[in-house]
């Protein structure tokens, strides 16, 4: 899809492109609305912007949209709008070994009932190990701190994930 494609699609068309980069209803709807872009930098800085100024509500709401990470047969049954995007993403846990899918797994349970939302990581160009030892950074960490980590590294997802849509 071009930039001048995104700009002249109907609200609802580009309601569902935004969507598949990130589903937060409040982002997708302030992004539709921002249109028209004079370019890809103006359209991330935007994507951004409206990002860090909503609240964690918004924030839980984005982070529904992914599986999670090592999860691969979720990608297929409960994310389809976006399951070609996240297991390129989580490709790395595809290699992994089943000790480390394993210990990934209870981790992610543990996160879960923790924090009371999946570990989001920006799983591109990350091993399956990478990741493993991010969670396990990332477990002791407060709600507060967590949540914001969280959000930083969906930021980096939709960022990429708009850098492949146009």
């Amino acid at each position: 899809m071009t930039l001048s494609e995104l700009n002249s699609v109907t609200p609802e068309q580009a309601y569902k492109v935004f969507e598949s980069c990130c589903c937060a209803p409040n982002w997708v709807n302030k992004m539709v609305k921002k249109r028209p872009f004079t370019n890809t930098l103006v359209l991330q800085e935007q994507a951004l912007r409206i990002w860090n100024n909503l609240d964690h509500v918004d924030y839980l709401a984005a982070f529904e949209g992914h599986p999670q990470i090592g999860d691969l047969s979720t990608l297929q049954k409960k994310y389809a709008s976006t399951s070609d995007t996240a297991g390129h993403e989580q490709s790395g846990m595809s290699l992994a070994q089943q000790s480390t899918l394993e210990k990934m797994a209870l981790l992610n349970q543990q996160y879960l009932e923790r924090f009371g939302f999946i570990f989001i990581v920006c799983a591109s160009g990350k091993s399956a190990e990478q990741m493993l030892e991010l969670i396990q950074s990332r477990i002791n960490n407060s709600p507060q701190q967590e949540i914001q980590i969280a959000a930083r590294e969906q930021a980096k997802i939709t960022k990429l994930r708009l850098e492949k849509l146009l």
